[in-house]
């Protein structure tokens, strides 16, 4: 392996991997240096999903209405330099995927704040299932889902078939077949390991992108993490990395792009520049990949910072390991903690967001109130029987899979709690047994009426998607009536931080007084969120994420002189 490379891109996520293969077709020689022993970062754990308004896909968005909607969900300081260039850059990186053989296609997802002016349901862009199969000797080293994104911990599930088996649509039974069959049928596969061979969600985008990249002569060096940046003649000109204790030095002739992620697992930046700190192991990213070792190797340099007080929120939920009950994992309750039959509280027994609402404005309702009234984080997702037969909480499953019985002993009034009525229930959890009651009586008469005064719920197209079809006049509100009564503990967790290095619209890294550091560039969580605090639309982190890494690799190419778009996909 040669010691030094056109670029060098920090981290193998969505921003990383979309550098290295944009600077890779266009002629650049690229080394891919990934801290943890897998590929793929945060992105391959994740849904997948890239929102890119006006994406070119058939639909008749438009960038004025994108602008429209973006501003109006602004709760804060905005980057309006680099939200044109992601508006602008956006459609181009899109038919760039498209040109290298990959299948981008939007989904009619409502945009998280769909009462927003330029709203829309058609912005969240999702890859289909890939076959990890292709990579040879890189199909194991690519980072799996995590439990809750595959069945059983076993089947790899899309989300059609995710959303049809977890809420036991129409031919559920027939969808699961499918799913079994096509798993134990795949011999070859099994020989190698348990691992499905499909590749859904975010290891779909990762998949094609690693194939891409290998096939254009890309490197990686894996395990191996970004500990300083190397400086030449006044430019950043590499990196040291380590591995085991050695460190090495390899060397950029163009520049350094990092996409090596945020710092939610670091607790000492979390403490330093968190509103509410809130814990590392609430985070619902690969367990102590991000750190900030390179957010910190570029304030070394003088690199400036922004938007690094808050994170992109998510309603977590802990569980023991099913087969290790001595350590616990981290469940998402993205859209449990809206489901019907249920109501959020927090620890005084009061309601304080619409629980059906986008799941980082639910994480924003909690630091709210948390820093109002000082009993939140966590707070309590209170279910009744019919919730439990129907739905899933965090990592437990419905009951048809998994029932009562099937919980092990040592997680019940532990991680989920039960009781044959309220006010047993509210004893268990140290609630206000008068209060509890009454908050979900009023809960059940929103059910009858289909009326939520107090938060809107299930007032929205976005709330209503993720509802019960089957439940009238409104699919959000269920009522909480059926014994036993359940209860599980919700954390303020996180997908990551929404800040990081401050950078301008064509990526460069800035320091203090606002220049660029020449050679250094960075996407991802590793720069600061151009939205700010504000999650517009499924996908707000990776499609800005891919797009940064786009242009960074652009400017790289642009300053090593090479033809941009030189690489055309050769479909046989």
């Amino acid at each position: 392996m040669s010691v030094t490379y056109d670029v060098i891109v920090a981290g193998s996520g969505s921003a990383g991997m979309t550098a290295a293969v944009r600077a890779a077709a266009q002629g650049l020689k690229v080394l891919v240096v990934e801290k943890a022993h897998k590929i793929g970062g945060t992105s391959a754990t994740s849904g997948g999903v890239t929102w890119i308004p006006n994406h070119g896909l058939g639909t008749d968005d438009s960038r004025e209405q994108a602008i429209t909607y973006i501003n109006a969900v602004a709760n804060g300081p905005v980057r309006p330099d680099r939200i044109d260039a992601f508006l602008e850059t956006g459609p181009r990186m899109i038919a760039f995927l498209k040109d290298i053989g990959m299948e981008p296609t939007p989904m009619p997802w409502p945009d998280y704040f769909p009462e927003a002016h330029g709203a829309r349901a058609d912005r969240s862009v999702v890859f289909p299932k890939y076959d990890g199969r292709r990579l040879g000797a890189l199909f194991p080293l690519v980072r799996e889902q995590f439990t809750r994104f595959k069945l059983m911990n076993r089947y790899t599930l899309d989300f059609v078939e995710a959303n049809t088996i977890s809420m036991r649509a129409g031919g559920w039974l027939r969808e699961l077949l499918k799913v079994t069959l096509r798993y134990w049928t795949d011999l070859g596969t099994r020989r190698i390991g348990r691992r499905d061979r499909l590749f859904s969600l975010g290891a779909a985008l990762i998949g094609p992108l690693i194939e891409r990249y290998v096939a254009l002569g890309g490197e990686f060096l894996i395990g191996w993490g970004v500990k300083e940046l190397e400086v030449a003649d006044g430019r950043v000109a590499g990196v040291v990395i380590e591995r085991y204790g050695k460190r090495r030095t390899v060397h950029a002739r163009h520049g350094v792009i990092v996409c090596a992620g945020g710092f939610e697992w670091s607790q000492e930046l979390r403490n330093r520049f968190f509103t509410i700190p809130g814990d590392t192991r609430f985070s619902s990213t690969p367990e102590e990949a991000n750190r900030g070792e390179v957010l910190e190797a570029g304030i070394a340099l003088g690199a400036a910072t922004e938007f690094t007080e808050t994170g992109w929120w998510v309603p977590t939920m802990s569980l023991p390991l099913p087969e290790v009950s001595n350590f616990e994992e981290i469940h998402q309750a993205v859209f449990d903690v809206g489901r019907p039959h249920s109501v959020c509280v927090n620890r005084n027994g009061d309601r304080f967001v619409d629980e059906a609402c986008g799941y980082d404005r639910f994480g924003n309702a909690m630091l709210e109130d948390q820093l109002k009234t000082g009993a939140n984080t966590p707070c309590w997702l209170v279910f009744d029987a019919t919730f439990r037969y129907k739905f899933t909480a965090g990592g437990i499953m419905p009951t048809a899979l998994m029932p009562d019985r099937k919980i092990p002993a040592d997680w019940w009034d532990q991680y989920v709690f039960r009781a044959p009525t309220l006010r047993e229930l509210a004893a268990k959890i140290d609630l206000d047994a008068d209060k509890l009651e009454a908050t979900v009586a009023r809960m059940n008469e929103y059910a009858r009426t289909g009326v939520d005064p107090e938060f809107g719920r299930g007032d929205n197209v976005y709330d209503r998607n993720f509802g019960d079809p089957k439940i009238a006049p409104n699919p959000c509100l269920g009522p909480i009536d059926k014994a036993p009564f359940y209860a599980i503990p919700v954390n303020l967790g996180d997908l990551g931080t929404k800040g990081g290095l401050k950078c301008d619209a064509q990526a460069r890294v800035l320091d203090a007084q606002d220049r660029p550091i020449p050679g250094l560039y960075a996407a991802g969580n590793a720069s600061g969120s151009p939205f700010g605090n504000a999650y517009p639309g499924a996908g707000g982190t990776i499609g800005p994420a891919m797009v940064f890494g786009f242009i960074a690799a652009d400017m790289v190419a642009a300053e090593a002189g090479t033809e941009l778009g030189r690489y055309t996909h050769n479909s046989n």
